[in-house]
C-alpha cells in the first residue's frame, strides 16, 4: 500500500510544478497584453525594414490601389445643371466657370467644376482640392490665378459622415465618407483612393483626345495625394504638384483608415511614388497639411464606430529627408521641395515649358474681383450624389466577385480524385496564405517550452504555457491534461480557440456568473473530461485598438493579423506534436466566434490541423463585410480590422474550407445567432457540401444547426470529434 501513496505523492508534486521537458513558468498578470506588446515592437520592425530594397512599378502601383475596372470612353465634359442650379456658375472677362461631370464607371461619374478661358488655352490642369474643400472654393481663388489655364477642379468624397448611414435599417454613424466607400470596397480589392485616381485618369483620357497641351495634375491635402498617384501611373500627365501630402509614409498606420493600403510599404514609400513620375516636373509644396484629429465626432443617434487615425504635419526635416530619398532613386532636377520662401513664379517655372511659364508668369498675380464680379455657389447634392454612385457599384461588385471566384477557383478544380484535387489545392493553399493572409517566416527561435500548473478538478489537470516564435513574439495557452492518461498513452487533441477580447480561461471556466460562461459553455474543459487533451491557445485579438492598430500596421506590409496567429500556430502544433501523450497526426481545430474565424483561415493553410470545427462564424463572409443590406454586416459596427484586402476576388469561406478538404470540416450553427443568418450561412455552406459529395467523402464534411445563441452547443460537434478522432 505504501507504492501508490508514494505514486501519488509524487505526481501531486510535479502538478505543482512543470511539465516535462519544459521549463519554470513565471506567473505574467497579463500576458494577452504582453503578447500584443510584443507582436507591435516586431511590426514597427519590419516596417523600418521595409525601406530597404523596394522595387516600385505602376503596374504594383495600380494593383494595390485596386485599379482593375475598366474605364468607361469618354468624350465631353457634360455640362449639369438646372433651372435652380445652372450649369454655368459665373463668368469674368476672361473665363467661364460650368459645373461639369463625366463617366468613369457604369453608373460612377467624376463631378467638378470647369474654368474655360474664352481664349485659346496655354496649358491644362486638373486641380484637385482636398477632401473636405469644395471645388467651388478653389474655383473662386484659381480663376484669378490660372489666368489662360483651362482647368478641371473635381470633387473628392469628403470626411464628413451626413452619408454613411443605412435608411431602411435606421443605421447612422460617425464613419466619414471616405471610411464608408473603403469599409465596402476594400474587401473586394478595390480602394477609395483608386476609384478617385481613376476619376481623375478619366479626365486624362479625354484631354489626351484633344489638342496636344501640357497638362498638370495638381493637388491640396488628400487631393495632393490623388495628384501623386496619378502622376505616377499615367505618363501622359506632363507634370505633378502637390501640397500637403508628400511625407515619409512609414507612419500610415496611423492616419486614417482609408489611407490603409495593403501591401504599400513592400514598394512604396512616397519617395518610391515620386520616383514614378521622374523625371517629369514635380513640386512638393510644404504647406497646406490637412488637420484631422480623428473622425467626425458622434452625433446623438449615431454609432460611433469609425476607425481612429490623423493627419497632421510632419517636420521640414523628415520631407526633406523623403525628398532626398526620391533623389537618390531618380537622379536629376525633376523634383523641387518648395517652402514659404519659394513664390509661385518659381513653381510654375519648374513645372511648365519654359515659354507657357513665362507666359502664365505674367498674368500670375491675384486681381482683386471687382464688385460685380460672379461668385461659383456650392452644390450641396454632390456629396450625395457622389458617395451613393460609389456605393451602389460597389453592392454590385458582389455578384460579379462571386463569377470571379467561380472561374478562378471552382471551375478549376480537378474532382475525380481525391489526390489530383489536393495536387491542385497545393498551390492554392500558398496563394491564399502570400497573397491574402500574408506569410512571415516560420519561426526562428528553439521552441523554449515552459510550463506551470494552475489548478486541477476530480478529471483534469490544468497547465500555463508558453512557447517562444520569433523575438518578441511567442505563443501562449492553457493546457488541459486528463488524469486517467495513463503512462505511454497518446490520445487525440483538439485545440480549442477563443473569440474575440477572450483569453485562454473563459474556455474552461465552469462558473456560470461569468461572462464568458455563456458562449464557451467550458468547452475546453467539457472535451478534457471526455478524455481528450485539449489545449486552449491565446490568439492575440485582445485590447480594443491596441490589437487592432496591429493589423493597421501589419497590413501595409501585405500582412494580417493571420499572418503572425498561424505563425504562434506552427509553434503550437510542434511542440504539441512533440509531446509523449499526444498522438501528431490526430490534433484538431474547434474555435468559436473569433476563433471561428481563425477555423477557416489556419487550418486552411496549417495540414497539421486534421480537422476543423467552426462554430458561431460560418458565413457568406465577403457579403457579411461588404453588404449595406445585411444588420449584422461589419459596415455597421466597429470592427474596423475586420477587412481583408481582396478577399471577395479570391477565397470566400466556402474557398477555405476547400482548402481545409479533404479534412474533415464542421459548422455549428446556432439559429439565433447574430453573427449571420441561415439561409446565408447555408448558402455558402452548400459549395463546401457540394465539394465533399463531388469527392465522394460527403460524411467528412456537415453543419449541425441548433436552436440557440452564439454559443458552443457542444453535442453534434463533440460527437464529430470523438467519430473523426477515433475517440470513444
Amino acid at each position: 500500500m505504501i507504492r501508490p501513496l508514494l505514486l501519488l505523492l509524487v505526481a501531486s508534486s510535479l502538478r505543482a510544478q512543470v511539465l516535462p521537458g519544459t521549463q519554470p513558468l513565471e506567473p505574467n498578470p497579463d500576458f494577452s497584453a504582453t503578447m500584443v506588446a510584443g507582436i507591435d515592437k516586431m511590426a514597427l520592425r519590419l516596417i523600418e525594414k521595409s525601406k530597404e530594397g523596394r522595387k516600385p512599378t505602376r503596374e504594383k502601383l495600380k494593383a494595390i490601389l485596386g485599379m482593375v475596372d475598366a474605364r468607361l470612353p469618354i468624350t465631353a465634359l457634360d455640362l449639369v445643371g438646372d433651372t435652380s442650379n445652372p450649369s454655368l456658375l459665373a463668368e469674368t472677362a476672361t473665363a467661364r466657370i460650368l459645373r461639369v461631370r463625366w463617366p468613369v464607371f457604369d453608373g460612377v461619374h467624376g463631378e467638378g467644376i470647369l474654368i474655360q478661358p474664352k481664349d485659346k488655352p496655354v496649358a491644362r490642369v486638373i486641380y484637385i482640392p482636398d477632401a473636405d474643400t469644395d471645388p467651388e472654393k478653389l474655383a473662386n481663388d484659381a480663376m484669378l490665378a490660372y489666368s489662360g489655364c483651362e482647368i478641371v477642379i473635381p470633387a473628392l468624397i469628403s470626411r464628413g459622415s451626413e452619408f454613411s448611414t443605412n435608411e431602411k435599417f435606421g443605421v447612422k454613424t460617425n464613419i466619414p465618407h471616405r471610411e464608408w466607400i473603403y469599409r465596402q470596397s476594400y474587401e473586394l480589392g478595390r480602394h477609395i483612393i483608386g476609384y478617385e485616381v481613376q476619376k481623375m485618369l478619366s479626365l486624362v483620357d479625354y484631354y489626351s483626345m484633344q489638342p496636344k497641351l501640357p497638362l498638370l495634375v495638381a493637388g491640396l491635402g488628400e487631393g495632393g495625394l490623388i495628384a501623386m498617384y496619378s502622376g505616377a501611373i499615367d505618363e501622359r500627365i506632363s507634370s505633378v504638384y502637390v501640397w500637403g501630402c508628400f511625407e515619409p509614409r512609414e507612419g500610415v498606420w496611423a492616419e486614417p483608415i482609408y489611407r490603409n493600403v495593403f501591401s504599400l510599404l513592400r514598394d512604396f514609400g512616397d519617395a518610391e511614388v515620386a520616383s514614378l513620375i521622374a523625371p517629369r516636373p514635380l513640386v512638393v509644396q510644404n504647406l497646406g497639411f490637412p488637420n484631422v484629429q480623428g473622425p467626425p465626432e458622434a452625433k446623438q443617434g449615431e454609432r460611433n464606430i469609425a476607425a481612429p487615425g490623423k493627419i497632421t504635419k510632419p517636420s521640414l526635416a523628415a520631407v526633406q529627408a523623403e525628398v532626398a530619398r526620391a533623389k537618390a532613386l531618380a537622379p536629376g532636377d525633376w523634383i523641387m521641395l518648395a517652402t514659404e520662401e519659394h513664390g509661385l513664379k518659381e513653381v510654375v517655372t519648374h513645372l511648365l515649358p519654359k515659354e507657357i511659364a513665362a507666359q502664365l508668369v505674367k498674368t500670375i498675380e491675384p486681381v482683386m474681383p471687382q464688385k460685380n464680379e460672379q461668385r461659383a455657389k456650392v452644390d450641396t447634392t454632390r456629396q450625395k450624389r457622389m458617395v451613393r454612385e460609389l456605393e451602389n457599384f460597389t453592392q454590385r461588385l458582389l455578384v460579379t466577385t462571386e463569377l470571379e471566384r467561380k472561374a478562378q477557383f471552382w471551375d478549376k478544380l480537378p474532382l475525380k480524385s481525391v489526390a489530383d484535387f489536393e495536387k491542385h489545392t497545393a498551390a492554392e493553399r500558398d496563394r491564399f496564405w502570400n497573397e491574402v493572409i500574408g506569410r512571415l517566416p516560420d519561426p526562428n527561435l528553439p521552441v523554449n517550452a515552459k510550463s506551470r500548473f494552475v489548478r486541477e478538478t476530480d478529471k483534469v489537470s490544468i497547465y500555463e504555457v508558453t512557447m517562444d516564435v520569433w523575438d518578441d513574439v511567442f505563443a501562449w495557452g492553457w493546457l488541459c491534461l486528463p488524469k486517467d492518461l495513463k503512462p505511454g498513452e497518446k490520445r487525440p487533441v483538439v485545440v480549442c480557440q477563443h473569440g474575440l477580447e477572450g483569453i485562454p480561461e473563459d474556455t474552461i471556466t465552469t462558473d456560470e456568473t461569468q461572462k464568458a460562461y455563456a458562449p464557451y459553455k467550458a468547452f475546453t474543459l467539457r472535451l478534457a473530461e471526455q478524455g481528450f487533451i485539449t489545449f486552449a491557445p491565446h490568439n492575440p485579438y485582445r485590447g480594443k485598438d491596441a490589437f487592432r492598430t496591429l493589423q493597421r500596421k501589419l497590413n501595409p506590409l501585405g500582412l494580417t493579423l493571420y499572418s503572425v496567429i498561424n505563425a504562434q500556430h506552427q509553434r503550437i502544433l510542434e511542440w504539441l506534436k512533440a509531446q509523449s501523450f499526444t498522438q501528431p497526426n490526430k490534433i484538431a481545430f474547434y474555435g468559436l466566434s473569433y476563433g471561428g474565424k481563425s477555423a477557416m483561415r489556419t487550418p486552411a493553410v496549417l495540414k497539421d490541423y486534421c480537422l476543423s470545427i467552426c462554430s458561431g462564424d460560418f458565413n457568406e463572409w465577403v457579403r457579411k463585410c461588404v453588404s449595406t443590406d445585411m444588420p449584422m454586416s461589419y459596415i455597421h459596427t466597429h470592427e474596423y480590422e475586420i477587412w481583408e484586402w481582396n478577399m471577395g476576388r479570391t477565397f470566400n469561406y466556402a474557398e477555405m474550407a476547400a482548402l481545409i478538404a479533404p479534412r474533415p470540416f464542421m459548422v455549428e450553427r446556432g439559429h439565433n445567432d447574430g453573427v449571420g443568418v441561415d439561409e446565408w450561412v447555408n448558402y455558402e455552406f452548400a459549395k463546401v457540401r457540394r465539394l465533399y459529395n463531388k469527392l465522394l467523402i460527403g460524411d467528412c464534411a456537415t453543419i449541425e444547426h441548433f436552436d440557440g445563441p452564439h454559443t458552443i452547443h457542444g453535442v453534434g460537434t463533440f460527437e464529430f470529434l470523438k467519430q473523426k478522432l477515433g475517440w470513444k
